[in-house]
């Protein structure tokens, strides 16, 4: 039975899953995005977000325990350096995993995990205005009758001009 066993093995055994995931960290803190599968990405989630969290307190003891998780000088440095200073004020949640589909050869499911605070795309993209929906019914119907309406509107205007430029021609003279 696997009563209360949260974490995905991922296939391997417990050194080689240790370094896998230590490697997919560094990746990830240097690259600030990477592509796996699903899982591994999942997995990566739980991985790195404490070590982040950890990060947070630059002390020689939080180094030390980082280090000991990543086995990499200038990943340890990037992260001390550059993506606490991002993530300084942020509660937690410092990754995104992003589904993208199915890999061709094994119809593995793919992923892309990356760091929030490093996507320029979604920090910087406004938020579109909603478009209204446009229904089909009528579409030709409306179209041809919009024109027919301006004609018609701009006759009456054309119309009325003349009286109202005769009104006051009138109100003059009454006087």
């Amino acid at each position: 039975m696997r009563h209360n066993k949260k974490f995905n093995h991922l296939g391997r055994t417990a050194d080689h899953r240790a370094a896998l995931l230590s490697n997919l960290a560094c990746s990830l803190i240097e690259h600030k995005r990477i592509t796996t599968t699903l899982a591994k990405a999942k997995a990566l989630k739980k991985f790195v977000e404490p070590l982040i969290t950890k990060a947070k307190n630059d002390t020689t003891n939080s180094r030390r325990v980082v280090f000991r998780y990543l086995q990499n000088k200038e990943a340890v440095k990037e992260l001390f350096t550059n993506i606490t200073v991002k993530v300084g004020d942020r509660p937690g949640g410092y990754t995104r995993v992003i589904k993208l589909g199915t890999r061709q050869g094994d119809a593995a499911p793919i992923a892309f995990i990356e760091l929030v605070d490093y996507d320029e795309n979604m920090a910087k993209a406004p938020k579109a205005e909603k478009k209204t929906r446009r229904s089909r019914r009528g579409g030709k119907k409306a179209a041809e009758e919009a024109p027919k309406a301006e004609e018609t509107a701009t006759e009456a205007s054309a119309e009325e001009a003349p009286k109202a430029d005769a009104a006051a021609e009138e109100a003059p003279k009454a006087e």
